[in-house]
């Protein structure tokens, strides 16, 4: 279950509710993020309801509501960003004329204001809407927190700021002029306008998943009994006939049912070359219609797209945690309450070892207090994540998690299926090898009626070539494919296979069938009735930009291998052309699983690219499995990484991004752990005013967050040359 949380306000809220979730014995997972205002919640349906796990939540003093789609959420953050915006104006005119107060404490013996403004009471009350009307959401926040346990960054600013103004009031009725209402308002204008800062710079850090939502058209052009209606997109259901005019784009997922266009799908292949599209082809919503008209079936509409699909798998990567903030929030669970500890001993320490002031002891624990939020530490990770990944969906690499970002820049050994990942994945026939006593074209006729029944490549390949040289296909019985092997099957009363040498046995021409391999062809030999009747060579060939992208790779520090069920003498041939001297050949789909963990025993750490349902296991068992989206559904299941474009540089974008999110990760952290860590010690040594420390603390999550969208600067090379 996914659902969002409203209230929280540092990294020791989401700290405290994913504890407290995590301890129920129905729940499984809880995982809570700050940024994203959300929860993902793993448990048993069966002995716990989703109206128990709101109710925990609400305990907290928090508040769960239904999961938003994008542009509610959107409009809730601009709701609530309006509303500290106006609330921060009224801060800033009661706190403005305080501020210039303080002019007078630097020179108590110049009287450089008027005399009115230097007013105790006239201060207390331009203090105290500030205090109790501004700052009432840090009262609400710090009194949940504390109600359930723990204590949060609420807890620190009420705290700080309440002492402050207390004493002041207490000074006022004494009938001092020297006074500290000014600490308790500038502290809470600053806060709250860090929080303003922060929450325009954190609604920047969504963009992607707007821009992808963006993509989807709101209405579609229905036709129903032979009228067309413009139908807004929800009113579409599954089977509707759609027609899609020129220059429009594709309301939703769908089949061609009749005209011909072509259709530029680079929002989703990265391809800038428009596809062709007939009757019985695949169309996708959001791509865009170029020419011709085109009338299509809806096959999948709402949640089921393919461009719905995406959006979520972007949305659970940016509400996901890589491991790395387990850590911090560990550490910030332990923070806030070790920060209060430390303003204690440092107000007991100057009081009364020191032997100074009260106001001087209590300026230093209010610093203290104010200075230890650690908001800019709650932010470091997630923030980053969510740019990163959202920068990533935009150049169709979609990470399945936050761990798999940080996963993919710890990898040093990249192994390459063949078909698909570095071939196109779409061969064609080359060569036939006759044997004597055999009509070739009825030997192409029996091998593609066997291959009609299968799903590979190469078996299309050659099915193909038999339609084009106007050859009937058979009927079969008794077909069987022998994964690794090869297919056989009946026909009339003759059993014919199709395959590896393992699978076929005897055979002859061995010269000219190395020949073609040694070429980098795969050839399949084919028997009939046990004995050999012929071979066909199918070339399968090179992408385009497979060679140059191995290359940057290599040069990037990587262990690039290939593994591949074809013949050795065909894989090295492969490997030659694009770069690559660690082949694995005639492996078996069983036993690329097996590889890879070969080879993480041996210390390596593996991802795993391929395309085909054979490299699921293998994808799976990676460290990291990346899956090229033009392969197959079970195939993208498996793996941890979609890329979207059929293209080996996208592989290469992939492992850049994860290295440059990482770095800006450990530089927000750094410099988080740095502000508090200097931060506080300076505060308690009383060199540091309270409201320097509210706008350092204000600045440092503006600071964190602004560093994190520095991501969406980051230059991926589009193409390769």
């Amino acid at each position: 279950m996914d659902f969002s949380i409203e209230g929280m306000t540092c990294a020791a809220c989401s700290a405290r509710i994913e504890k407290v979730l995590n301890k129920h014995p129905d729940i499984q997972v809880a995982n809570v993020n700050l940024t994203m205002e959300s929860a993902h919640i793993e448990y048993d349906p069966s002995s716990l309801s989703k109206e128990d796990i709101y109710a925990k939540v609400h305990k907290l003093g928090y508040k769960a509501i239904e999961r938003e789609v994008t542009e509610e959420k959107a409009e809730r953050k601009e709701e609530a960003f309006q509303k500290q915006k106006r609330l921060f104006i009224v801060a800033l005119i009661f706190s403005v004329p305080l501020f210039i107060t303080m002019i007078d404490h630097f020179y108590p013996q110049e009287m450089l204001l008027p005399h009115w403004l230097m007013n105790g009471y006239l201060q207390w009350a331009l203090a105290t809407p500030v205090q109790f009307y501004v700052g009432w959401q840090f009262y609400r926040g710090a009194y949940q927190s504390l109600r359930s346990g723990s204590a949060n960054m609420d807890v620190l600013v009420a705290m700080g700021t309440s002492a402050a103004y207390i004493y002041s009031v207490y000074l006022v009725l004494l009938g001092q002029n020297l006074l500290f209402f000014e600490t308790s308002a500038i502290i809470i204008t600053l806060v709250l306008l860090g929080k303003l800062l922060e929450l325009r710079a954190k609604g920047r850090t969504s963009d992607a998943i707007k821009k992808l939502m963006g993509l989807q058209p709101k209405k579609a052009l229905v036709v129903r009994d032979g009228v067309e209606s413009l139908l807004a997109i929800d009113q579409v259901v599954v089977g509707d006939h759609v027609r899609i005019l020129p220059g429009d784009k594709i309301p939703v997922d769908g089949i061609v049912i009749s005209g011909s266009s072509s259709v530029d799908e680079s929002m989703l292949t990265g391809e800038s070359m428009p596809i062709d599209k007939h009757i019985d082809d695949e169309v996708v919503g959001a791509t865009i219609n170029k020419h011709g008209t085109l009338t299509i079936q809806a096959t999948k509409i709402g949640s089921d797209s393919v461009l719905a699909q995406i959006v979520q798998i972007v949305e659970r990567a940016q509400g996901s945690k890589a491991p790395i903030q387990r850590m911090v929030d560990l550490i910030s669970s332990y923070f806030v309450p070790a920060a209060l500890g430390i303003a204690i001993l440092s107000f007991l320490g100057w009081y009364f070892v020191a032997g100074a002031s009260f106001e001087v002891a209590l300026i230093n624990f209010t610093a203290v207090l104010v200075i230890a939020c650690p908001c800019a530490l709650g932010l470091a990770t997630p923030t980053s994540i969510m740019v990163g990944t959202g920068k990533g969906a935009e150049h169709g690499i979609l990470f399945k998690g936050g761990e798999y970002v940080e996963r993919a820049h710890k990898v040093d050994t990249i192994l390459l299926d063949k078909t698909g990942t570095i071939t196109e994945g779409a061969p064609t026939v080359t060569d036939l090898i006759e044997v004597a006593g055999n009509d070739s074209s009825h030997v192409l006729q029996l091998v593609a009626s066997v291959e009609a029944n299968s799903e590979h490549p190469l078996g299309a390949a050659i099915v193909q070539y038999a339609k084009d040289q106007e050859l009937s296909l058979l009927e079969t019985d008794s077909f069987n494919a022998v994964p690794g092997f090869g297919v056989e099957a009946k026909i009339n009363d003759q059993t014919v296979k199709v395959g590896t040498r393992r699978f076929i046995g005897s055979f002859s021409h061995e010269e000219e069938i190395k020949k073609l391999e040694n070429d980098g062809k795969t050839v399949m030999l084919v028997s009939v009735n046990e004995s050999f009747a012929g071979a066909i060579a199918v070339a399968d060939k090179v992408k385009r930009t497979s060679k140059e992208a191995i290359s940057l790779l290599k040069n990037a520090g990587y262990q690039v291998m290939m593994i591949t069920g074809d013949n050795e003498a065909t894989a090295l041939s492969i490997g030659e052309q694009v770069g690559i001297l660690d082949v694995y050949s005639q492996v078996l789909p069983e036993d690329k699983a097996r590889i890879v963990d070969e080879l993480k025993a041996k210390g390596n750490r593996v991802m795993m690219v391929g395309d085909g349902i054979n490299d699921a296991p293998a994808l799976a068992t990676a460290d990291v499995g990346v899956a090229i989206g033009t392969g197959t559904d079970v195939a993208m299941e498996a793996s941890h990484i979609t890329l979207m474009r059929g293209d080996l540089h996208s592989l290469y974008q992939t492992v850049l991004l994860s290295r440059k999110t990482m770095t800006n990760i450990k530089q927000n952290l750094f410099w988080a752990f740095i502000y508090n860590s200097i931060g506080i010690p300076i505060a308690a040594l009383g060199f540091l005013a309270p409201w320097v420390a509210g706008a350092a603390m204000a600045f440092s999550s503006v600071s964190v967050v602004s560093n994190s969208l520095r991501l969406k600067r980051i230059k991926l090379k589009e193409s390769v040359s």
